[in-house]
């Protein structure tokens, strides 16, 4: 058995009154954005990327828009000194992008990372020491006052080497395993580094208060960012950061309360890489935002080649399920779920609608280059007729009438059932086509004539069995004349149920489809469809077709 007596909450609340930020309902307005894959995400990869590997992340993150990117942690390895030297020694860096380096508050690896950051067009020296009650006690054995003293000598550190290299700096530093620290003593350590950094508003200075280990519920984060934003000094000049983990699963959570509570800015991963559960993911929040009519100021707009370059560079795999990045997230197998999601486009393009409401998928997969032959209806033996039928219609053309969608839905499910397998949009065509279309046998219509006298008189050539005959009918149409003639020279029994048309191709040659249901003696229904460029001869193929599959 479990044993739930060894654990207790590790975290610490604030007094009551810093919670106004529930009255908000969703994010207004994107906050400042700084990856930290090529530091966090790259230390967490089982084999760590390679120069050439970080150099196309690097590139690909300018692409998405990040504006601000970690690039390493630079006294830690050669490979992220390297990294550092050639994006600034090859002027890599866009004009609009800012790199920031990661130093522990340790004086040889604070001057390694000046020397590595030397001539940076612009650059946030990231500095930070760990205050939680569980380091000071286990790791450092420090008091509260010695541990800030170890915060304050970086930060003088830090500022005093600002001035003696060549750069252009800008400063952040991070109460490491904030959600383990008392709330009142982590802003006394941020306002002591405050006090010596001496931020302005034309230079604000980042407090990050990061989720280093997931230890509370997202609100009680979200309480402790309001505590911190209304006790921080030199407010207007300081910009609160977050960085949340995933330990607890609700990462993403607490960025979003985060920013509703005060925070300005997120440190985040594509797709939640990271040490551990990963760090909160940047896709997910990105477009959490953009799903309520926010610009993120991040372009997903060609996700799969997102996907793609960062599986190859980091050999992660994206999980399928995976928010609006996996393979299956808009997929609909469940025959209601397709029938809603085909009612919902037919409704879009039926009444011109802008805005998206289309049910079960909450954006437009074409958004973020996800197709909906593809991605949205996937055909199983859970599937319905209105998926069925939406698949034919989005990449073949064919608009069944309703009834005939869901014969054919029967027998679409019933081979994806017996082969155990999902069925793609062509093997869903070759059903189709092999049960309803065009079919010629045991009846067959060689030819046909017209003539308008006592209605529509037809001149029939039928073929049955091999065996071929000449029959003239009276109908009230081409059609019904044609069925009538049939019947005279076969004594078939059925009556013409159900007939539609339209055309399958745009222009003069185009083809037109029909299809057409009979009602039997004994009740039973059978369908058929036909193509033809002439509309007389797609129909009557339709009912041969029919007649054939009695």
């Amino acid at each position: 058995m479990m044993d739930a007596t060894k654990y207790a909450p590790g975290y610490y609340p604030v007094p009551a009154g810093y919670d106004s930020w529930v009255k908000k309902d969703h994010i207004e307005k994107a906050p400042a954005w700084c990856s930290v894959d090529l530091r966090d995400g790259n230390q967490a990869l089982i084999v760590p990327m390679s120069l050439a590997e970080k150099l196309e992340f690097f590139q690909m993150l300018v692409k998405i828009g990040f504006k601000e990117i970690e690039v390493g942690f630079p006294a830690a390895s050669e490979t992220e000194y390297e990294f550092l030297r050639t994006l600034i020694e090859k002027d890599m860096i866009p004009a609009d992008v800012t790199v920031q380096v990661l130093t522990q508050c340790r004086d040889h690896i604070i001057r390694r990372t000046f020397e590595a950051v030397k001539g940076a067009p612009r650059a946030v020296i990231h500095f930070y020491n760990s205050t939680s009650v569980a380091q000071r006690e286990q790791v450092f054995h420090k008091s509260k006052e010695e541990i800030k003293q170890i915060a304050v000598d970086g930060a003088k550190l830090v500022k005093q080497l600002s001035e003696e290299y060549e750069g252009n700096f800008l400063f952040e530093y991070s109460p490491e395993s904030f959600t383990g620290t008392e709330v009142d003593y982590a802003v006394e350590v941020c306002n002591a580094v405050l006090d010596i950094m001496q931020p302005t508003p034309e230079r604000p200075m980042i407090i990050n208060l990061p989720v280093t280990v997931e230890m509370s519920m997202p609100h009680v984060y979200a309480n402790q960012i309001e505590y911190c934003d209304k006790h921080l000094k030199y407010r207007d000049s300081v910009i609160i950061s977050t960085h949340p983990h995933n330990d607890r699963g609700t990462g993403v959570a607490c960025a979003e309360l985060a920013v509703l509570a005060g925070a300005q800015r997120v440190e985040c991963c594509l797709f939640g890489n990271g040490e551990r559960t990963g760090n909160v993911d940047a896709v997910t929040l990105a477009m959490n935002m953009y799903s309520h009519g926010v610009d993120p100021k991040l372009d997903f707009s060609d996700m799969p080649a997102i996907c793609a370059t960062y599986e190859r560079v980091t050999q992660m795999h994206i999980y399928e399920r995976t928010p609006y990045a996996g393979q299956l997230v808009f997929a609909a197998f469940s025959g209601s779920h397709q029938d809603a999601i085909a009612k919902g486009m037919a409704y879009r393009k039926q009444t011109g609608e802008h805005r998206w409401t289309c049910p079960y998928i909450p954006v437009d997969p074409h958004d973020i280059g996800r197709t909906y032959d593809a991605d949205v209806i996937r055909i199983n033996s859970q599937s319905g007729k209105g998926g069925i039928g939406f698949v034919l219609e989005q990449n073949y053309g064919y608009n069944l009438p309703p009834k005939m969608r869901e014969a054919l839905g029967y027998k679409v499910k019933s081979v994806s059932d017996h082969s155990h397998k999902e069925l793609s949009a062509a093997e869903v065509l070759h059903i189709f086509e092999d049960t309803y279309l065009n079919r010629a046998k045991p009846l067959n219509v060689v030819e046909a004539h017209f003539a308008q006298v006592n209605g529509i008189t037809a001149t029939v050539t039928l073929e049955l069995n091999g065996q071929r005959k000449v029959v003239t009918s009276v109908g009230n149409g081409r059609l019904d004349a044609v069925a009538n003639a049939i019947q005279s020279a076969t004594g078939m029994d059925f009556h013409l149920e159900n007939y539609s048309e339209h055309s399958l191709d745009e222009g003069s040659t185009s083809r037109a489809v029909s299809y057409v249901g009979l009602v039997w003696g004994d009740n039973t229904v059978t369908w058929g469809a036909g193509t033809d460029t002439d509309i007389i001869v797609a129909g009557i193929r339709a009912l041969v077709s029919a007649i054939n599959n009695r």
